[in-house]
């Protein structure tokens, strides 16, 4: 009978034993992620960093709160191009921030630049899939542990990243590629990079693996989407995404079939992202959104640590960036003057479409070089309208931040023709490369599929021959263009020197000008000197004159 009761007593410890070792950890209150993403220096835009301050604390005084950022904090206005980023990394240290990851451009200071900014962050950054000759450059993962519950981070920064900054960061003295972000062609490498750092976070005993994520959604990253990550691992909870600016709130599948949230919140601060935990272990996730003519900090008068730090570094420019440089008779566009969302939002035109502002950018570059015939200017880098009325300093600023160059080079019509049948390769969708034309037209027939092929890199590789070209009927000064001529090409080092956006055809092209003068500067002396201070003329439409033709299309 002793020996019965003995079992009995020892099976009842054990089976006690086991429920307790099973019962995962609870938070005491719930838990709000706070995320931001693509705010591109909008630091006094929609909440502005101090409404997110606000946010932050009033969330703080009932829940536990984390901060993080998805990317492409540093780059974008003013504040960020005169700075090379640092004023953003004081204002992001003053909000609080708790982890952050790097976005695509992140970079378009350089390597050095940011890996020095990041050594002025109070927060650190992470990174599972950025590395230097194979190693990675940051933590893959990190832990906060509230309450005994551990919620572990894990950073991802697109693999299009050499393309869409600036290339040569990312290679050595001999053009070689020596920072990646295990950029395969079929994904397989991202992929595993992730699953690694979700397994080995739930290895160190992570309740929770929330994915930090600079994705998107758009087809030109396939077959690194968001979507695509998702599909292709397990053990993920949530991820937070950016890149694409858009605000979708979307539950799929993951490998396993279990559900993972994906949240967005758009850019400039529009919105604030919150994925809550919940005391259940409950999972969703919400925008706090600001739909006012007036930014938060300014309607609402606030006045807290992020405002004072806001106001430091924009007192230093205001009074220079106000300066009245020219004038526009009309709108110059980048969004479809005429078309907007179901939500009312603006539709993004300048990367698949024609607009005055395009004309006017390509009108600048072939003017100011001198003697260019053709003028090329990818839409990704012309990132803001113009209204009506004065311009000043700070309008053409925000048009072109990026600090690229006039470079002129020598180029092949057959060289040209390959660069205009890579810039219209992603329409209808939107391509950060589609070139903005002067001095040449032509048709284009996006209902046929592309014949680019692209490199393990995303890069241009070649045009498939057998295949139809979606360009035709390209006229250089109303000429047909000659595949076997030499003509002068006129854009910035980005495109014809660094192959930005992916254009290589143009690599070992001889060099007539380069890095003549900054890309803003490009734009002020057209409309200041030839112009005369007025843009107007020639420049009603705001489809542009006809250059690029887009023909069999819906």
């Amino acid at each position: 009978m002793k020996k019965i009761l003995s079992l009995i007593l020892a099976l009842s410890l054990l089976l006690g034993c086991a429920a307790f070792a099973e019962e995962a950890p609870q938070l005491d209150k719930d838990l709000v992620i706070l995320y931001t993403s693509d705010v591109h220096c909008g630091i006094d835009q929609g909440w502005g960093y101090a409404g997110l301050y606000a946010v932050k604390q009033s969330l703080s005084k009932d829940n536990y709160v984390l901060l993080v950022d998805d990317g492409d904090a540093i780059q974008g206005e003013p504040i960020g191009t005169m700075t090379t980023g640092e004023a953003i990394i004081d204002i992001m240290n003053a909000v609080g921030y708790d982890l952050a990851i790097p976005g695509n451009h992140e970079y378009d200071y350089g390597m050095a630049r940011f890996l020095e900014l990041t050594e002025k962050a109070n927060f650190p950054y992470l990174s599972c899939n950025f590395n230097k000759e194979g190693e990675l450059l940051f933590a893959p993962y990190a832990i906060k542990e509230l309450s005994g519950v551990k919620i572990a981070f894990v950073g991802v920064t697109t693999p299009t990243t050499p393309r869409s900054s600036t290339p040569k960061y990312f290679m050595n003295e001999n053009g070689e590629y020596i920072y990646t972000f295990m950029q395969d062609t079929t994904g397989e490498a991202l992929y595993a990079a992730v699953q690694k750092a979700a397994d080995d976070a739930r290895a160190e005993g992570a309740n929770y693996v929330i994915v930090m994520a600079h994705l998107g959604d758009e087809e030109e990253c396939r077959p690194w989407r968001y979507a695509d990550l998702i599909a292709n691992t397990t053990g993920i909870d949530a991820l937070l995404d950016g890149h694409s600016h858009d605000t979708e709130q979307v539950i799929m599948k993951n490998k396993d079939g279990q559900d993972v949230v994906r949240t967005a919140c758009g850019t400039k601060l529009a919105n604030i992202g919150a994925l809550t935990i919940t005391k259940d272990g409950k999972i969703s996730s919400k925008l706090y959104s600001w739909n006012q003519d007036i930014a938060a900090p300014a309607l609402l008068g606030l006045d807290n640590a992020a405002s004072e730090a806001v106001a430091a570094a924009s007192n230093v420019l205001s009074e220079k960036l106000k300066t009245v440089v020219a004038s526009t008779t009309v709108d110059l566009i980048i969004n479809d003057p005429y078309t907007t969302t179901a939500d009312g939002k603006p539709v993004r035109i300048i990367r698949n479409t024609e607009t005055n502002l395009g004309d006017l950018c390509a009108d600048a570059y072939l003017d100011q070089s001198g003697d260019a015939d053709i003028a090329l200017v990818n839409g990704g880098g012309i990132r803001v309208s113009i209204n009506k009325g004065d311009i000043t300093l700070n309008d053409i600023l925000k048009v072109h931040p990026f600090g690229n160059s006039l470079t002129e080079i020598e180029a092949t019509g057959q060289q040209v023709l390959d660069a205009l049948e890579w810039s219209v390769h992603a329409m209808p969708d939107q391509f950060g490369g589609f070139d903005h034309v002067a001095g040449l037209t032509f048709e284009v027939d996006p209902t046929i599929p592309t014949p680019c092929v692209q490199d393990e890199n995303g890069m241009f590789a070649k045009v498939d021959d057998t295949m139809t070209r979606r360009v035709r009927n390209v006229l250089v000064a109303g000429e047909p263009i000659d595949p076997a001529k030499t003509y002068k090409v006129v854009s910035h080092d980005y495109q014809l020197l660094d192959a930005g956006d992916g254009y290589t055809m143009f690599k070992g092209c001889p060099v007539l000008q380069e890095a003549v003068k900054l890309d803003n500067q490009v734009l002020i002396d057209y409309i200041t000197g030839t112009l005369g201070g007025v843009v107007g003329e020639g420049y009603e439409n705001p489809y542009g004159q006809g250059r690029i033709v887009s023909v069999n299309a819906e």
